[in-house]
């Protein structure tokens, strides 16, 4: 598919993968519209990006602001949803389930609900791509509740694919990717922790952004896939 010209919208584009989708579809010639909580993060952004780039600065938490953008919005061709959270993770017998409501709060209804708002203006025969994440594929201790929280939006892809087609649904899988997501842990242990991922990987190495945004953009572009998952985690979900 020619990307040049195509409305692209990315919820939550402000920073990490969504970012690098972003930047890469502007290289494509799309004209891409970013959304994030922080206006200062996304006019960064779109100042990084270019003048086909655009930003709006919303709450996908928000079902108001949710509502007021999509009016706003218009047609478009294709929706990303990157949004996502941090609550969630533990041990499962000293998990906190409030905070496991809380993860999906922060992810799981935020990206249903950007969904659904969006038929109403997505062209029937473009697509939605859902960013989810490794945890759902594999079985690591202490990652129960993420597990939950993106193997329920996992598990929806195919249905809604066969649901809302011609409109294709698709997910990307992330395993670990150095991002801006990871700046919330002390320095010390996110380096340990991305040492070991990489040596647990087949490929040896934790993601970056970009390649995550090569899977997404893969799912844009190629009209004959709807209803599948990609895993871009470095085949760690083999180990």
């Amino acid at each position: 598919m020619e990307l040049t010209g195509q409305r692209i919208l990315i919820m939550g584009g402000s920073s990490g993968i969504g970012l690098a989708t972003a930047r890469m579809l502007v290289e494509a010639g799309a004209e891409v519209t970013i959304t994030g909580r922080s206006q200062d993060k996304i006019d960064a952004a779109v100042a990084q990006l270019g003048v086909r780039a655009h930003g709006s600065a919303v709450d996908a938490t928000s079902l108001p602001q949710l509502q007021t953008f999509f009016h706003e919005y218009g047609a478009f061709h294709h929706l990303v949803i990157s949004v996502s959270g941090a609550a969630g993770s533990g041990a499962f017998r000293s998990l906190d389930l409030q905070d496991l409501r809380y993860g999906f709060e922060a992810k799981f209804w935020p990206q249903v609900t950007i969904a659904q708002m969006s038929l109403e203006t997505l062209q029937p025969d473009g697509s939605i791509t859902f960013v989810t994440a490794g945890s759902s594929r594999q079985a690591r201790p202490g990652t129960a509740g993420l597990a939950a929280i993106n193997g329920a939006l996992d598990a929806m892809v195919p249905t809604l694919a066969v649901e809302l087609r011609p409109l294709r649904v698709n997910a990307v899988s992330p395993g670990v990717i150095a991002t801006p997501w990871w700046d919330r842990v002390a320095e010390d242990f996110r380096k340990d922790f991305f040492a070991q991922a990489a040596a647990s990987a087949p490929v040896g190495r934790v993601g970056q952004p970009e390649d995550v945004a090569q899977s997404i953009i893969f799912l844009i572009q190629n009209t004959f896939i709807t209803g599948s998952i990609i895993d871009c985690d470095g085949g760690s979900r083999l180990s």
